[in-house]
């Protein structure tokens, strides 16, 4: 049945559908004023790298204020479709999870489905019980979102999803789209009050006040999201910064945060100022509950095993330290071509998937 927009606003939800006029007057999007640089209480914010708990050879941590345990490392959803052969492919989600991690991202659009489909065959025989899964959609409709829900639940083969989140928030009409009557914020909701899903966020990686806007117009509607994903790395500190002008606002809201882009898809390592550990600390010694990061091979898989096994968090001289080396590369973006390119931006592409 079509839930009104009333009804929409009304809803008491896991995700923490909350009163209306959650506000912005209150100092819910206080932090978030357009500032190049941030000002003392965002930088006490940011400085608050998470308790974690380390069982094995992962560190776990709280996703912002739901009672989910995650790995500090979430297994990229859109590499594990690229591999070549199916059963590889699956060997490697499973080693993963075997070794401790149970963050699985990925996303209704990637690889035309096969991620969702191969991830689904990994997930088989108990290794859905052991993990937290995340996938993305792309509809900006009611009816977009409904059927992209329902695929993803058959591709996926499971009869709930952890995290849906509304994918590609890359336009400052996007987050009127989604909370329109008619929007996908109602298939979203629906869902969640069937059990189809648990919990709510949405993603982005174009620029820092879309995201404020997004959750601008969610309070606007009086609807708290769980989660928030966004590039966190050590360029992106200096040019459109995500982690300047959003991470403060999710910090202080106990949002959780999920850090993808923490190495740029490779384009940073071509900068030749950091390697590929420092990245990957760099990000985990952010207030983040998931750095998301592609793996496509054991030998990346280790990678990411070892930034966490050596990973402690930093001081306020090493972190200054690091971003001295990165400054002069990540002025103009040159290494973040997902906030200036179109490169990324599968939804303009592809703009029937928005409906």
């Amino acid at each position: 049945m079509e839930i009104s927009r009333r009804s929409l606003l009304k809803t008491a939800s896991v995700s923490g559908l909350v009163a209306a006029g959650l506000a912005v007057s209150e100092g819910f999007l206080q932090p978030s004023l357009a500032q190049t640089e941030p000002v003392d209480e965002n930088t006490q914010l940011l400085a608050q790298t998470p308790a974690s708990t380390r069982r094995g050879d992962m560190l776990y941590r709280n996703l912002g204020r739901t009672k989910e345990q995650v790995s500090v490392i979430g297994l990229g959803g859109y590499h594990i479709g690229k591999i070549e052969e199916e059963q590889e492919s699956i060997k490697l989600i499973r080693s993963a999870i075997d070794r401790g991690i149970n963050f699985m991202d990925n996303s209704w659009d990637y690889n035309n489905g096969r991620s969702h489909r191969w991830m689904g065959n990994a997930l088989k025989n108990g290794y859905r019980q052991k993990v937290f899964l995340m996938t993305k959609i792309d509809g900006r409709t009611k009816a977009a979102a409904q059927m992209q829900i329902d695929e993803s639940l058959l591709d996926l083969q499971v009869d709930h999803i952890d995290l849906v989140q509304h994918h590609e928030i890359l336009r400052f009409e996007d987050p009127d789209r989604v909370f329109a009557p008619g929007g996908s914020m109602e298939a979203v909701v629906e869902a969640q009050k069937a059990g189809k899903i648990r919990y709510i966020g949405f993603t982005g990686h174009k620029n820092p006040q879309i995201h404020l806007q997004m959750l601008e117009t969610a309070a606007q509607n009086g609807f708290r999201f769980d989660t928030v994903q966004m590039p966190l790395n050590v360029m992106d500190a200096h040019f459109r910064s995500f982690e300047r002008q959003v991470l403060p606002v999710l910090v202080k809201n106990n949002i959780g945060v999920l850090g993808m882009k923490s190495i740029g898809e490779s384009y940073i390592l071509r900068s030749n100022t950091v390697s590929a550990i420092e990245c990957l600390h760099y990000a985990m010694n952010l207030p983040t509950s998931v750095v998301i990061t592609g793996i496509d091979s054991m030998k990346i898989l280790d990678q990411a095993f070892e930034a966490v096994r050596t990973f402690e968090p930093m001081d306020r001289a090493q972190v200054t330290a690091l971003l001295a080396r990165t400054r002069e590369a990540a002025a103009k973006g040159q290494y973040e071509r997902y906030k200036t390119t179109t490169q990324n931006d599968s939804t303009a592409m592809n703009p029937a998937w928005l409906g």
